[in-house]
């Protein structure tokens, strides 16, 4: 099967899939079918949509080619080929979306994320390397239209992290923050370092796909919820009420905890919302071999030599382990520009992909 027959393909099923969605019976039906139901359209039409403009920009570079046959108008050639050039680079751009877009797509796909930043290797210089990478994300999250909540932060003295829970929701949160998942990994000399030598650090960053109450059901029977005043910074009543909350999931073991919001209440919220996410991860490592998400999987141990990414400030140098990519553009990324790394990561990443799964090639 050809590109093109693949994409006629899909648009038969587009359609397939919106008459399903416009006679679901919600009374009736199962929620979390309606769900991978509206999941797979929004992929479908995003597919067709970037085709269908892929060709229309192909015709307008295939009619300013003509006119450069026909044309002997010196400055209306300049033109077309300015044009003709700036057509390209849509084209090109296009290209890849399409080839990300026919990939089959990952039961995370249009869900909403939950990020865990914790400091690993390098003491209070890998806290304040935490507190970095959460600003780049709530940056770049501003940048994408994304809504960012913060669930559980934990400051030191110093002004980094101990750690740091947020999730990100918007358009394409997982696939895009998925590839954050890792070790990431610092060189540079720390404030509190008075002898100027460069030292490394290391952050830890699990990128969890946020359940939803359909996808994970939990038992009150299965839950021990305990209360405890919460700890650290937040102003005079932190401390003096028992709102911090700690779930443990019997069956599994699982231990989450949130104390960031003052009422108890809002934070067993929080803890139930960590919970079903990490069952999700769970449940579908179980299923799929190939997707398993365990945590340690993601993270590693935190030492120096498990990395995806290292950050080079002397160099002023970022470099993507797993693609070989590398950007001299740390000041600019580091404030939350993340956009030009993230789609040739992406990118990179169809294009294996593609090759190993669907045997298209490049």
């Amino acid at each position: 099967m050809n590109l093109e027959q693949y994409i006629n393909t899909s648009r038969l099923r587009l359609n397939e899939v919106e008459r399903a969605i416009a006679q679901f019976d919600f009374a009736a039906g199962n929620h979390a079918v309606y769900q991978k139901l509206n999941r797979e359209y929004q992929g479908l039409l995003r597919l067709v949509r970037a085709w269908d403009q892929r060709q229309r920009v192909t015709r307008d570079i295939e009619e300013n080619r003509h006119l450069l046959a026909t044309e002997t108008d010196r400055e209306f050639l300049d033109v077309v080929r300015s044009d003709i050039e700036t057509l390209q680079t849509e084209a090109d751009r296009l290209d890849r979306q399409v080839r990300l877009l026919i990939l089959p797509p990952h039961p995370n796909e249009g869900r909403n994320v939950i990020v865990e930043i914790r400091p690993a290797a390098g003491g209070d210089e890998a806290g304040l390397f935490a507190a970095d990478l959460f600003r780049m994300y709530t940056r770049y999250a501003e940048q994408k239209g994304w809504r960012c909540e913060p669930l559980d932060v934990d400051e030191t003295p110093l002004g980094g992290l101990k750690s740091a829970t947020f999730s990100l929701q918007g358009d394409d949160a997982w696939g895009t923050m998925h590839f954050e998942s890792g070790v990431h990994r610092v060189q540079r000399v720390p404030v509190t370092e008075a002898s100027g030598r460069i030292h490394t650090s290391t952050v830890t960053v699990a990128v969890l796909a946020e359940a939803e109450e359909v996808d994970v059901q939990i038992r009150a029977e299965d839950l021990r919820v305990d209360v405890y005043r919460s700890s650290g910074p937040g102003g005079q009543s932190v401390n003096r009420t028992d709102s911090a909350v700690r779930v443990t999931h019997l069956p599994t073991g699982l231990v989450v905890a949130s104390q960031q919001e003052k009422s108890q209440h809002r934070n067993r919220e929080i803890a139930l919302r960590l919970l079903r996410s990490r069952l999700l991860e769970r449940l579908q490592g179980e299923e799929d071999a190939r997707n398993a998400a365990a945590r340690r999987s993601q993270v590693g141990t935190g030492e120096r030599s498990e990395r995806i990414r290292t950050y080079n400030f002397p160099q002023n140098r970022v470099s993507d382990h797993r693609y070989d990519l590398t950007f001299y553009d740390l000041s600019n990324i580091i404030q939350g520009n993340l956009e030009p790394l993230l789609s040739e990561i992406r990118a990179r990443d169809a294009e294996q992909r593609l090759a190993r799964e669907l045997g298209m090639g490049q």
